[in-house]
Order: C-alpha cells, then structure tokens, then sequence
C-alpha cells in the first residue's frame, strides 16, 4: 500500500525501476514500492539537473578565467601556500596530484565541457553509468578548486553548490524513475539554506528585528546592480514590508516544504519569488539561482505540464545496488545533519560552515549583520620616484566595484567576481588585518598577467608601476536629482590611505610575502 503524503503509483502500464520489480526487491524486499519511487517528480528532476548544469557552467567558467590569478602558481594566493600547510588528507583534491597552472586550466575546462554535456542531456541518453559519472565528475571537479581555492573560494554558495552537486549524482538520468530520498534530501537541503539564513538574521544585526536593514542593504551590499540605486530610493514602509516578508519565507513558509501538495509547491514558490527578487535586487554570484533551483523539489509533475512531453514512455529500471547504495548515501547525510542541524537552533549559531572535508551537509546563512557605510578601496600607483604629492597617481580599475561615480552599477550575477568581492571584505577593516591585499599589491608591482586578467584595467601594461599606494572612500548613492543633473551614480568622500606608499624590493624573481614590500 503506498504511502499517500509520497504520491501514488502511476495509473495504467507497467513501473519500471520499482523496488518490487527491480533488483534490489531480492535483498530488500522490506520495503514498500512507493517508498522509493517518486513517479509524480520527473519533470521537477529534469529541470533540478538541467538548471544545476548550468549552474555548473558558471561556476567552471569562473575558474577558467579567474583561478590562476587568485590560486595558481602566481596568483594572489599562491598554491604553494596550500602545498605547505595541507595534505590530501585535510584538503581533499584532484590537484595534488598536479598543482600546476595547466592542470588548473585543463580541469576547469573539464567542468565546463561536462556541464555542457550535463545540461543538454546528453549524459541521460547513455543511461545510469554514464550519468552517475558525469555528476561525480563535476562533484570531485569542483571539490577540487574549493579545496585549493583558500580565501577566494571560502563562500556559503561553494559549499552549497558540492553540497547539492553530491545529491545529483544520486538523481539518475531522465529515463529512469526518480526517488523519494533525493527528493526529499534536496527539500531538505533547502530548508537548511533559509531556516539558516532566518535565524542568523534574528540572532543577527538588531536592524533585522526593527525591520529596517533594508535601508541600507541595497546601497552597502557588496557589488550593487542598477536596480539596487532605485530600490535604495524605496520608502522606509516598503523597506519593512521587505523585510517581514523575508522573516515570512524563511522562518515560516519554508516549513511548508515537507507537506503533502499543494501545500509543498505553495511553500516552493513562496522561496522562489523570494529567490527571484533577490537576483533582481543585487549581484549575489549564483547563491540565489542555486536555492531556488532547491525549491524545484517542491513541485510535482502536474504542476509542470508543459514538460509532460519529453517524458518517456517507458522508464528504465535502476541498476542491480543502486537503491541499497542510495539508502545508504540518504543515512549518511541523516547522520552527518546532526551538527548543522543543531547549529541551526544554537545560540552560538555559526553561518555557512561545514563539517567535513567534502562539504556533503552544512550550515548556511546570509547578511547576519548589515553595514551601514559602504566603503571602498581605490588602488592607484605611480611610476615616478618620489611617491609625494607631486607623483602622478594612476588608477587601477575593477570589473565590479564602483570606482568612477559616474559608473553604473554592472550587472554581473550569476557569473562570480571573486576578488572584487574579497575586495568589499577588506575594506572593513585596516590593511593590517589583510595580509592577501598586501600580496595583491606585490603581484601588480611585479606586472603578474594573471593577476592583471581580472581587472577592467591596469593603466601601466606591460610596465607595471614603481609604487603602489591604496586610498579609502566613504560612498553612498546619489540621490534622484543628484544622478538626474550630474550623472553620478554615486558620491564619495575620502577617508585616507587605507595603505600608504609602497614599493617593491629591487630584486626581481617571485615574490615571497609580505617581506617583499617595504614603505
């Protein structure tokens, strides 16, 4: 007898990859049919692993073009800081074996061919190995640059994209049956992303309580977008309808995704109007595409009829072990959930954390806290001797930051800027509490061209400068009428040097640290 909150077997013709028909019925014959067939969440799979893919993509391209720069032999941080702190034991990676610029770039290109191949479908049409592989492949890919990856790769959204990319490996290919205990681990999944988030936000900055974070949001989060400088501009009550519909999604609809329909899907599509407004209001990496590609696992299939067409008619049955080795995965996550799921209602609660070294179940959370001033670093070097106030002072330009008030706010989202958003974390606090910006700033004197790729531009080519020196600025958003009459879409004060003067030791060759920049 089936389960009724777990939907029921479908009507007319036969089940194929049931438990009852399928080869793990001989050893676990225990089980009920329904308990693990999922036959009315085929179209949410579809669209889970196809979105996810491209997700994947993103994520692939990111590293292509930016982690040589960050991580690599030359980058900011370099892999040899890893090589001489870790092992493969700690910082489980592919890239032990080869830590090496060409095997960084070889693998990302990997990720991004096999995304492709993920999110065409492609890696379905050759049934489960073939698509086993492929998700265990973009899992172990990405593991492996999260791993290397140190501060630049230290986000909540890495972890939850290894976190969900572990589950799809589990999902099987279109032409097969999905299952309850993927489903389920996905809404699980999600529930911990914005119950996380939810109760960092009370246990949080106090403006979360007073509903009046989202008078500053918009104009300090990290890389605005041009819809943030209007929604700025919104009225203190609508900031607080915001803000208690924000509390409404994540610390109370969200329970609704473990009812029966339609409960579920309302609760589903209560997280992705949420998600949609927040990809509309900033440039957030991919964090918001991936929380409401969760939600998916919320809808069944006659909440999707519009793919009911490209569902084959006869699905294939699951390999002999597959079921009994899917049990065992969802009890390794049941178990390894305790820790993030007390942290959840901990008053010490931590925010995006994880547990273990594969990143399989963690904790998340976003905005705990909300600063009230944007501040921004403007590095500007020189080629003259004496860096005085006579010097001239050239300026390096972000592909995100603000920079020129004149500037627009990009539209970046879900691509990643990486070291435009480590470089809205450093201007927090003094230099002296960011030893990596010191390292940037040996890199640019040195003219490294991977360090140099991501930035919009160095103003010294080839001839990189003989001081460096770092101003901070006070910013904030231009009014209507400032922008209307002068263009600016944002005005500034100058606070200081944020790092004064400095130049790089005589001796050319690879900069070792910190030591190599002197005042």
């Amino acid at each position: 007898m089936p389960f009724p909150l777990l939907g029921a077997p479908p009507v007319g013709g036969r089940r194929f990859g049931s438990l009852a028909e399928g080869g793990a019925a001989r050893w676990l014959p225990w089980i009920p049919v329904s308990f693990l067939d999922a036959p009315d969440y085929w179209s949410a799979r579809f669209l889970l692993q196809r979105a996810l893919g491209v997700v994947y993509l993103m994520a692939f391209l990111v590293a292509a073009h930016q982690f040589r720069g960050l991580c690599g032999e030359r980058g900011i941080l370099p892999v040899r800081r890893v090589l001489r702190r870790f092992d493969w034991k700690t910082l489980p990676s592919l890239f032990w074996l080869s830590p090496h610029d060409r095997t960084f770039t070889a693998a990302a290109w990997a990720g991004v061919a096999l995304s492709l191949f993920a999110t065409s479908g492609l890696s379905d049409a050759f049934g489960f190995p073939v698509s086993l592989v492929t998700w265990f492949l973009l899992w172990i890919l990405y593991l492996s640059f999260v791993s290397f990856g140190q501060l630049f790769y230290a986000y909540g959204w890495e972890s939850l994209l290894l976190e969900v990319g572990f589950l799809a490996i589990f999902l099987g290919p279109s032409s097969a049956e999905p299952t309850w205990p993927t489903i389920w681990l996905v809404r699980w999944l999600l529930f911990r992303v914005k119950f996380g988030a939810g109760m960092i936000k009370m246990r949080g900055d106090r403006c979360w309580r007073e509903l009046t974070c989202l008078d500053h949001h918009y104009e300090t989060q990290p890389l605005p977008n041009p819809l943030s400088f209007f929604l700025h501009r919104s009225p203190s009550w609508f900031h607080k309808l915001e803000v208690l519909f924000t509390h409404g999604v994540q610390l109370v609809l969200i329970w609704g995704i473990f009812l029966p329909q339609p409960w579920a899907a309302m609760a589903g599509g209560a997280v992705l109007l949420f998600q949609g407004m927040l990809i509309l209001s900033g440039n957030l990496s991919w964090l918001n595409y991936l929380t409401g590609i969760l939600a998916l696992a919320c809808f069944s299939d006659p909440l999707l009829p519009f793919l009911e067409s490209l569902r084959p008619d006869v699905l294939a049955e699951r390999p002999v072990g597959f079921d009994g080795l899917l049990l065992v995965v969802a009890g390794l996550i049941l178990i390894l959930s305790y820790r993030p799921a007390k942290n959840l209602f901990s008053r010490k609660q931590r925010m995006n954390a994880t547990f273990d070294r594969f990143h399989l179940v963690n904790t998340y959370g976003a905005f705990g806290s909300v600063t009230k001033e944007r501040r921004e670093i403007e590095i500007q070097g020189t080629r003259d001797e004496d860096p005085g106030e006579h010097a001239e002072w050239r300026t390096y330009r972000f592909k995100g930051k603000p920079g020129d008030p004149r500037r627009r706010p990009p539209w970046v989202a879900p691509y990643h800027l990486r070291l435009d958003w480590q470089m809205w974390f450093a201007a927090m606090s003094p230099v002296e509490y960011q030893p990596w910006f010191q390292l940037f700033a040996i890199r640019l004197m040195r003219g490294v061209p991977e360090v140099r790729s991501l930035l919009a531009e160095d103003p010294f080519g080839e001839e990189p400068p003989t001081w460096i020196r770092a101003i901070w600025y006070r910013y904030r958003f231009a009014t209507l009428t400032e922008w209307w009459r002068s263009g600016r879409w944002w005005v500034r004060d100058r606070l200081g040097e944020y790092m004064p003067p400095v130049r790089a030791r005589e001796e050319r060759g690879e900069a070792r640290g910190e030591e190599d920049l002197r005042p």
